[in-house]
């Protein structure tokens, strides 16, 4: 078998749940899981996107279905778990890449977006894996990707809510690996830096910044994909990396040791 064949069959009879996967990163994570061989649920709150990607998915010869629920409603989250082990008798991995980035610092933020922030970034999170652990771990094995970012580490100037909730991200995949490597389980985060995507590109709109400014800034000399990130995610989930549980691992040209 080829590297390139082994790569294509990674997730050849499995299933996999991406959140917020209906643009940006997401959809990429979701057509790389799918060229590999993994039946997707695409999730998002958009169904149209959510619908386009799937369509795509199967123009390029892969599976997938949309799931259109609302991350925020956590007896939805669970139902839409408890659908995909019905559906396709097993989950293998769980993507949780939805987000959103409500700009401010501490005296800008409103109180609504601090919430929100909350909503989407984290609290999703312990629905979707408190929903999946427990087919995962019946089984003793499973993957669970989160998207932090990069400044859930580092954090950014006026992005206090953003840098909070992802920062949060980082602290319950570490603190679910640790609880749950016994049963088989692998939980990974991803902290991504500038990456094009559509809500990097709103906040250059808001903000009258351009990519290229951005690409300066970055010692590799641009900003990333969302096919780049998709790769990592995609190396995390699959059995290519049995012993990683608990990592944190930054996707940022050097930027964040710049």
């Amino acid at each position: 078998m080829t590297d390139s064949s082994l790569a294509r069959s990674r997730f050849s009879g499995q299933t996999c749940l991406v959140t917020g996967a209906g643009g940006g990163i997401g959809s990429a994570i979701a057509r790389r899981l799918a060229r590999e061989g993994a039946t997707v649920v695409v999730a998002d709150i958009d169904e149209a996107a959510a619908k386009a990607v799937v369509e795509d998915i199967a123009r390029e010869g892969g599976t997938a279905e949309s799931a259109h629920f609302d991350l925020g409603d956590g007896d939805a989250c669970r139902q839409a778990v408890d659908d995909a082990v019905t559906r396709h008798r097993r989950l293998d991995v769980l993507v949780n890449n939805a987000g959103i980035n409500r700009r401010g610092n501490l005296l800008d933020i409103s109180p609504q977006d601090w919430v929100a922030s909350f909503a989407v970034n984290v609290h999703p999170l312990f629905h979707l894996c408190r929903a999946a652990l427990p087919h995962m771990a019946a089984r003793g094995s499973g993957a669970i990707v989160n998207t932090a970012s990069q400044w859930g580490l580092h954090p950014a100037a006026d992005h206090i809510a953003y840098n909070v909730t992802k920062a949060a991200v980082v602290a319950f995949t570490r603190s679910l690996a640790r609880d749950h490597a016994r049963q088989g389980v692998r939980v990974n985060a991803v902290c991504p830096g500038e990456i094009r995507t559509p809500m990097l590109e709103a906040g250059l709109a808001l903000s009258g910044r351009t990519v290229a400014e951005l690409d300066a800034l970055v010692p590799f000399g641009r900003i990333g994909t969302p096919e780049e990130v998709a790769a990592l995610v995609a190396f995390l989930a699959s059995d290519e990396a049995p012993y990683m549980c608990g990592s944190i691992v930054e996707i940022t040209g050097g930027q964040a040791v710049a």
